[in-house]
């Protein structure tokens, strides 16, 4: 085989792994225990709420290991997890509000870690809703 062609063939190949690696998936259930290893004999090294926001690195078996906004690592069970569009706040003391921009009154302030599902975008304002039903605008420069 030519050179060109086995590095045009390694290249698809490494651009198709990349991007199946880099899935973002979010938790889908109320709570979810995160595990040091794939399988429940493993320990919870800590829970994540609905709508965390995860990208899958590996799978192996019925387990995701991923990565979160803060690059730590865990593993889920691919049954508590979904393809839903979801962000987390990334920052503390973020605003949301009620409306697409800075102009409109605060509704809510979320720190760090809050993950939201994602109803609506508008320029670089998305709406969000989090699992207890409350709702707002943030920007998308405060989430991951």
């Amino acid at each position: 085989m030519k050179p060109r062609v086995v590095f045009a063939a390694l290249a698809i190949w490494l651009l198709a792994a990349g991007l199946a690696q880099a899935e973002r998936l979010a938790v889908k259930v109320p709570k979810a225990n995160v595990r040091s290893g794939p399988g429940t004999e493993h320990a919870v090294i800590w829970q994540v709420e609905q709508y965390y926001p995860v990208k899958v690195i590996e799978r192996k078996g019925a387990w995701c290991l991923f990565e979160d906004f803060e690059g730590d690592r865990g593993w889920l069970h691919n049954s508590l997890l979904g393809k839903l569009e979801t962000v987390v706040v990334a920052k503390n003391n973020c605003n949301l509000r009620a409306g697409p921009g800075t102009d409109h009154p605060v509704v809510l302030v979320a720190d760090a870690g809050v993950p939201f599902r994602v109803l609506e975008r508008r320029g670089q304002w998305l709406r969000v809703r989090h699992a207890d039903g409350e709702t707002g605008w943030i920007a998308r420069t405060l989430v991951w």
